[in-house]
């Protein structure tokens, strides 16, 4: 299927010769596959053009200052960035566990029709997402997999709807943008920084403008899903991939007993850090000190997945495979760090700060923030690396306006879930661990681009705080 009739594109698949597609997919495949680098050689692009602009409009843009603010932006980033690879190997780990994977296949079990199968993989998939991203990504391709060797379905179509469940990852419990403003001390927690405050859940993810379309997101998609799935004669069902014997990644090969493998499959050392973080969550309770921020969130997914996982060793050959997926992250960080550090430092974030006053009232800032997300999300497809270079001149425009500050926050995050549906960044893993090109898979989630673009900014435009 092709959603939109529009200029040609030409698209590669491994194993063949180019192929001509038509339309806005094939043309933004085209552009993500042939024309943008790496997003690590992007970010080092954007580094250039944000020196560019520091020296153009920047008010302090002298050679020491913009060079002690780029290594002060890049290093200062590094606790963040290994919080958000925890975030995913957490929440992977979570999902990895033999006993998750046991419930899924049981509940693909129930999907006989394709009608079954979305109304299944999307408050599923959503609800995992929600929870924690990492987990979302693994669930959706799992459940994918699952339900496309049960059920004949087009399989494009399946783990399209998986992605686009997904989406709604950047409004809940393991959003960056939110976590790091509810975080005391982050260094991402621009609105302490600026006021002193942190920003509670209560008034970002809890709150109605993100929630109501959070929900409507999934319902309306998984109702659209149902109704375009490709007729019989044009159905591509899943295809059981060659691998070879070896094996469950959960089985371990016999070993001779040592000290050393009875300590790496005791439950032991899983139930000392049980103790340990249980005793400290109940604590903090107790005490009402507790606050759900991304420490806390970190620190929950891992006593989640050690209690499931069972052993030592099972929890660390599962954070090994989630390893896999953070290389990106762990390189581009550090670079949206140092063009955080740089634009802040040089003034440049103030004078693109009086830019959006200048066009913005305290009412539309939040949509206007909404906008320009869409844009940067486009290079920018990690939501805490997009925060650290929007963050800076959105957050002062909001202060000087006095528009709501979570509201301009979420604006970015929510936009985020939105391009997230033409920015294939996050899909990549997705299809890898289903087995299907991506291209196919964009067609569909196009759709639910331009419907979650709908609904999120009439949310955030419309529904009270």
């Amino acid at each position: 299927m092709d959603p939109n009739q529009a200029g040609p594109a030409i698209i590669s698949t491994p194993g063949s010769v180019p192929v001509r597609r038509h339309g806005m997919v094939g043309t933004l495949v085209y552009v993500f596959e042939q024309v943008m680098p790496d997003p690590f050689v992007l970010s080092i692009g954007l580094t250039v053009v944000v020196i560019v602009l520091a020296v153009l409009f920047g008010t302090k843009s002298t050679a020491p200052v913009l060079l002690t603010s780029w290594y002060t932006g890049t290093f200062n980033i590094l606790g963040f960035a290994l919080q958000m690879i925890l975030i995913l190997c957490t929440g992977y780990a979570v999902a990895d566990a033999p006993v998750v994977q046991r419930g899924l296949r049981a509940m693909a079990a129930g999907a006989d029709t394709p009608a079954r199968a979305a109304l299944l993989i999307f408050p599923i998939v959503a609800i995992a997402a929600w929870l924690n991203w990492g987990l979302g990504l693994v669930v959706g391709a799992f459940l994918a997999r699952e339900i496309g060797r049960r059920v004949r379905v087009d399989f494009a179509w399946l783990v399209a709807g998986s992605y686009s469940a997904w989406s709604i990852c950047n409004s809940g419990l393991s959003s960056s943008i939110a976590l790091s403003q509810a975080s005391h001390g982050n260094a991402l927690n621009l609105v302490e920084k600026a006021t002193g405050q942190v920003v509670p859940l209560s008034e970002t993810i809890f709150a109605p403008f993100v929630f109501v379309p959070t929900v409507l997101v999934v319902v309306v998609m998984a109702a659209i899903f149902v109704a375009i799935h490709p007729k019989p004669g044009g159905v591509e069902p899943f295809a059981e991939p060659v691998v070879e014997a070896s094996a469950d990644p959960h089985a371990r090969g016999s070993q001779a007993a040592s000290p050393a493998t009875w300590a790496e499959h005791s439950v032991f050392g899983t139930l000392v850090l049980l103790v340990l973080g249980l005793g400290y969550l109940v604590m903090t309770w107790m005490r009402g000190t507790f606050e759900l921020d991304i420490n806390a969130t970190i620190l929950i997914f891992l006593l989640v997945g050690l209690a499931l996982q069972g052993t030592p060793i099972a929890y660390a050959d599962a954070i090994r495979r989630a390893a896999r997926q953070t290389g990106s992250m762990l390189l581009q960080y550090p670079v949206y760090g140092g063009i955080m550090g740089i634009m802040t430092g040089t003034g440049l974030a103030a004078a693109i700060a009086k830019g959006f006053v200048a066009i913005a009232t305290a009412a539309t800032l939040p949509v206007w923030s909404y906008l320009s997300s869409l844009i940067i999300t486009l290079l920018i497809p990690s939501a805490g690396g997009h925060w650290a270079v929007q963050g800076p001149f959105v957050l002062p425009a909001a202060l000087s306006l006095h528009a709501s500050v979570p509201r301009t926050a979420m604006g970015v995050a929510m936009a985020e879930n939105v391009s997230n549906m033409l920015q294939p960044f996050w899909a990549v893993p997705v299809v890898a661990m289903a087995g299907i090109r991506i291209q196919r898979v964009m067609d569909y989630t196009a759709i639910t681009f331009l419907v979650s673009l709908m609904i999120d900014a009439l949310a955030l435009w419309l529904i009270p705080g």
